[in-house]
């Protein structure tokens, strides 16, 4: 029972258990079964019994996370005796450093807000979209609207981060003069 076939016989989508998982492991709020029924093409009742069935298999296997029914859903949730571990390890990761990429990002975006993601992955010159993930998380960079012409998202520094830098605006920032190149419009040309 436990050692699931990833797909079915003679099939080269995915079984209902795998499908499943894949798509409650990326959701944020609990989905009906009516709506998981309708994207695996699958019967609801199908769908449900297939869901009590990995909800009582996580369950007797001791998982670390729970599939619960919960507001008309399913969704996975960390199991109750797990929960101080998970707390511990967001509260330690609030504390831990940042990556020399965070701090590159984080300097970006906070001489040039209100900018965008790509504009920030053009001047670093590397995609930062899992950066800014993580910087918004910690709470250092937020959503500032979108920019009128391209309607992207653009991002700035938060209170937070004044806060943390010992600051009362962004304008305490120090110049940036000292540490450019001297050939910085030549540079700014070729990212362009």
């Amino acid at each position: 029972m436990f050692d699931a076939p990833e797909t079915e016989p003679g099939a080269a989508e995915p079984s209902l258990r795998a499908g499943l998982e894949a798509i409650l492991l990326v959701v944020d709020e609990p989905v009906p079964e009516v709506t998981l029924a309708q994207i695996l093409e699958r019967p609801r009742d199908e769908v449900a019994a297939t869901l009590r069935e990995l909800a009582a298999e996580y369950a007797e296997q001791g998982r670390g996370f729970d599939l619960r029914e919960i507001a008309g859903g399913w969704r996975f949730y960390t199991r109750d005796v797990c929960a101080p571990l998970v707390e511990r390890f967001v509260r330690d990761g609030q504390q831990a450093r940042l990556t020399q990429a965070a701090l590159e990002t984080l300097a970006v975006i906070a001489y040039r807000q209100p900018v965008s993601r790509a504009r920030v992955s053009a001047i670093r010159g590397v995609n930062s979209d899992g950066v800014i993930r993580t910087l918004t998380v910690r709470g250092l960079i937020e959503e500032a609207g979108h920019d009128p012409e391209h309607q992207a998202v653009l991002y700035r520094t938060t209170t937070y981060f004044l806060e943390r830098l010992g600051l009362n605006s962004v304008d305490e920032l120090p110049e940036l003069a000292p540490y450019l190149p001297d050939d910085l419009e030549g540079i700014e040309e070729l990212q362009q």
